[in-house]
């Protein structure tokens, strides 16, 4: 008997002792790489495809490892959609405004100026059509995208001098996330999309005049008050980003489902650790930023009531020239407006009360 014949009848026992793996034991582990859009000094938004890469670890006993790399490291932060999309990498983690220059519908996944806020895009997401529209919309880029994270409502952004009044934005040099540059066009400003890592720079040598990244925890990180001592909310163009992960559509159809529950799972949690985090550490960021001089002040209201009645007539416009926009848009106004009816007689009112008590 030849040794064909003899593998074939002997078993597994008679495989093991001729020293053939099974098919089973043959199949090497799942290695994932993640493109980051976000600096490995920040620990939370970073960190938030960090959480997930553990989870999916842990989850799978080790047999799917997934490795975090920073913006820069494997590609550049805003090539990280073309490099999903092409199978270059199997993932990315990403806020999706960033690539409103592909289609302005991508904004709508993250944040929007007068949007949801972190609650209620949860909400859109996971209980309303949210998720379902918008994987529809990125099949269109060969991605499939899960919520990872939400950074909550952010502030507005640091100024290299005061802003009094709507007039002020007027040829403003405005480092600002993505999508949110379009309103501020609008206002007679000038948007710069500027990675992260960059803006310190930016400020430093007046290239730009403002800037906003998130909140004061990293906005502490990154030294902002350094270079522009006033410090302004809210961030109206961000009532609450979500960040995405994007899986290549391959990538993602070639998981076992078990693979695929687990990624759903570990993509859960980084969203609410992510959240979780901002929530626990601005706090005492922002009493280290006032004490080493920021200078907080809020938006003028006139300010507010233009960038609104803009973003308004934006949202407008867009919807008549991109169906898109239009098909997403149309679902997230509608659920936004029961939203704010339902959280101005609970979250709003008791949030205000709590504010007012000296605790």
């Amino acid at each position: 008997m030849d040794r064909r014949s003899a593998l074939k009848h002997a078993g597994l026992a008679g495989v093991l002792a001729a020293g053939v793996a099974p098919a089973a034991h043959a199949q090497s582990a799942i290695r994932w790489r993640i493109a980051s859009s976000f600096p490995k000094s920040l620990d939370t938004i970073y960190g938030a495809a960090e959480v997930f890469a553990q989870k999916v670890k842990a989850l799978s006993s080790g047999k799917f490892e997934v490795s975090v790399h920073a913006a820069g490291e494997l590609m550049p932060a805003f090539g990280v959609v073309d490099g999903v999309q092409q199978g270059t990498v199997e993932a990315a983690h990403t806020a999706p405004y960033y690539f409103f220059g592909k289609d302005e519908t991508f904004a709508i996944g993250g944040a929007i100026p007068f949007g949801l806020n972190s609650r209620q895009m949860s909400a859109w997401t996971f209980e309303g059509n949210g998720l379902k529209l918008m994987r529809e919309f990125y099949a269109q880029y060969n991605m499939v995208n899960f919520a990872c994270g939400n950074t909550g409502a952010q502030m507005g952004g640091w100024m290299r001098k005061e802003v009094k009044s709507a007039a002020d934005f007027k040829g403003l040099k405005f480092r600002i996330g993505g999508f949110a540059g379009r309103v501020l066009e609008r206002m007679g400003g000038v948007p710069q999309n500027i990675p992260g890592g960059e803006i310190y720079q930016a400020l430093e040598k007046g290239t730009i005049d403002a800037a906003e990244w998130i909140g004061p925890y990293d906005d502490l990180k990154l030294g902002f008050h350094k270079v522009a001592p006033f410090y302004y909310y809210p961030g109206w163009w961000e009532g609450g980003l979500q960040l995405d992960l994007y899986i290549n559509n391959k990538a993602y159809a070639a998981l076992s489902a078990e693979n695929k529950a687990i990624v759903e799972s570990a993509a859960a949690e980084a969203h609410v650790v992510t959240q979780a985090k901002y929530d626990a550490r601005n706090p005492g960021a922002l009493k280290q930023l006032v004490a080493q001089g920021a200078k907080l002040r809020p938006f003028p209201a006139d300010l507010m009531t233009a960038a609104f009645k803009q973003s308004m007539a934006l949202y407008d416009e867009l919807s008549g020239k991109n169906p898109n926009w239009k098909k997403v848009y149309a679902d997230y106004a509608r659920f936004r407006s029961d939203q704010n009816l339902w959280f101005r007689f609970t979250e709003a009112t008791f949030d205000r009360f709590m504010q007012s008590q000296k605790l």
